[in-house]
């Protein structure tokens, strides 16, 4: 291997590890934002101080992972420009200007809101605190939106011309609502809901084994496992409809995600089976050996029973993806996916039985334990699909059009150890430290003893002291 071929190796795992750790904050900001709103606004609508409480500890947990996710996020765009310097040039006019309305109508936007969420209490009205939660959430979900809208033109690059090495936009509708954007998004979307209900799930349960605060975090726990028993089937549902839109856009990754290397005839002769577990041959023209369902892949992908699914031998070896990384990637994404649903339907059958409840909801130490235990299947569930989508688009960086080759930045061997040295540091780091505040505030808990900062009689909502302070002011001028 020469220096260019290292320093460019070097580079695309630097990359990947940033993307890989960054990708574990954003999915929990995203849902838990919506559930702090839920949570609100049950106390808004009830004056129920469990609610508020619940919001008050789940949202400490919250600024901890928010801060990590802008921290490695500002690291994974710097980056970009560090590591694929001749793409961010070539993809600039549409890539900059995609991360430009990020910043504009959803960083910028969510910054302006959640310092009133965080500082806001008793301080300003409910329904103003409420107000600002809402637009923390909504922000929240436009940051993912235009994250999912450039990198899902990396695997569907519609709109735009590739003129004189450069992405020229010629139509700025179908560059933003390429095809995999438009399954790609609710996708990833579901999974931030799906992780951070698990993530309430899973903390509430530890609480619950330890008996502490057990009427509180009953609510959180059957609040969360109820709501996944929908969350988890809706998953599995548009999974199915990104699966579609690999299968017409980008064939060789979906052969590279089953396995599956011949073409298979319509009329029944050679059926396309369904990989459960495998390994492709040195020659990667086939299976090594595999464990294969006959017919189901052609179910899955076209919904018939002999519909054709291209295999990897249409493609030159140099335009195949690495498969046996993105077939694994994708089974234990999959797997976990339906082992959420399986937890989700164990805990309403429990809730059906009234096992939940507040007297006996600490009589389930095995499911209490599963859905702790559960807690980090989310996360491999994201980092791997992840890992699938990335994995599964090379060699190509912008799909079809330009390589990855190609768009990493020249620089020597040692450089690219000093970059990857330097990021890795930084990322474990934020990452403990992630780990560390979040146990500390999850071993102190909620802070049952101190008075409530509100007054549950008052309209307006606001604190006694803030609002006399208020009166104050207004009486000196």
């Amino acid at each position: 291997m020469n220096a260019a071929d290292l320093s460019t190796l070097i580079s695309r795992i630097d990359f990947a590890w940033i993307t890989t750790f960054h990708i574990i904050y954003p999915p929990l900001t995203i849902g838990l934002a919506m559930l702090l709103f839920f949570a609100e606004w049950r106390w808004v609508r009830s004056n129920d101080e469990g609610w508020y409480r619940l919001c008050r500890f789940f949202e400490r947990l919250f600024i901890v992972n928010f801060g990590a996710g802008v921290a490695t996020g500002v690291t994974m765009e710097m980056a970009f420009g560090i590591l694929y310097g001749p793409f961010s040039q070539a993809a600039g006019p549409f890539f900059g200007q995609v991360l430009g309305y990020e910043t504009i109508t959803a960083f910028m936007y969510e910054a302006g809101f959640i310092g009133l969420m965080i500082f806001g209490w008793g301080r300003i009205s409910k329904r103003m605190h409420l107000f600002a939660t809402a637009n923390v959430a909504i922000s929240s979900t436009l940051s993912a939106m235009w994250i999912l809208c450039a990198n899902s033109w990396m695997q569907s690059p519609t709109g735009v011309e590739l003129r004189d090495g450069v992405f020229h936009v010629v139509d700025w509708g179908e560059a933003i609502l390429n095809p995999h954007f438009l399954t790609a998004f609710p996708h990833m979307l579901i999974a931030a809901v799906e992780l951070s209900i698990c993530f309430v799930a899973a903390v509430s349960a530890w609480f619950l084994l330890k008996r502490r605060h057990v009427a509180l975090f009953q609510r959180a726990l059957k609040y969360s496992i109820l709501s996944l028993v929908f969350v988890a089937a809706l998953q599995v549902w548009v999974g199915d409809e990104l699966g579609q839109t690999v299968a017409e856009t980008q064939p060789a990754a979906l052969a590279a995600m089953e396995g599956h290397y011949e073409t298979n005839n319509p009329d029944g002769s050679v059926n396309t089976s369904w990989n459960v577990v495998g390994w492709p041959n040195a020659e990667n023209d086939g299976m090594a050996w595999s464990i294969a369902i006959p017919h189901v892949l052609s179910m899955l992908e076209t919904h018939t029973l002999n519909g054709a699914v291209q295999g990897l031998n249409e493609f030159p070896q140099n335009e195949r993806p690495p498969v046996a990384p993105t077939f694994y990637s994708f089974r234990v994404m999959v797997a976990i996916g339906g082992v959420l649903l399986l937890l989700a339907l164990w805990g309403a059958w429990l809730a059906a039985r009234g096992r939940l409840s507040v007297e006996r909801v600490t009589e389930n130490k095995w499911f209490l334990k599963a859905v702790v235990i559960a807690g980090v299947l989310p996360y491999l569930g994201v980092w791997t699909g992840w890992w699938t989508r990335e994995i599964a688009r090379q060699p190509w960086v912008v799909y079809g059009l330009m390589r990855t080759e190609d768009g990493v930045s020249h620089m020597s061997p040692e450089l690219a150890i000093f970059w990857f040295v330097g990021f890795a540091i930084f990322e474990i780091g934020v990452t403990f430290g992630t780990i560390y505040f979040l146990a500390k505030i999850c071993r102190h808990g909620p802070d049952m003893n101190s008075p409530v900062a509100f007054d549950p009689h008052d309209n307006d909502g606001m604190a006694p002291a803030a609002k006399a302070d208020t009166t104050a002011n207004a009486q000196t001028a």
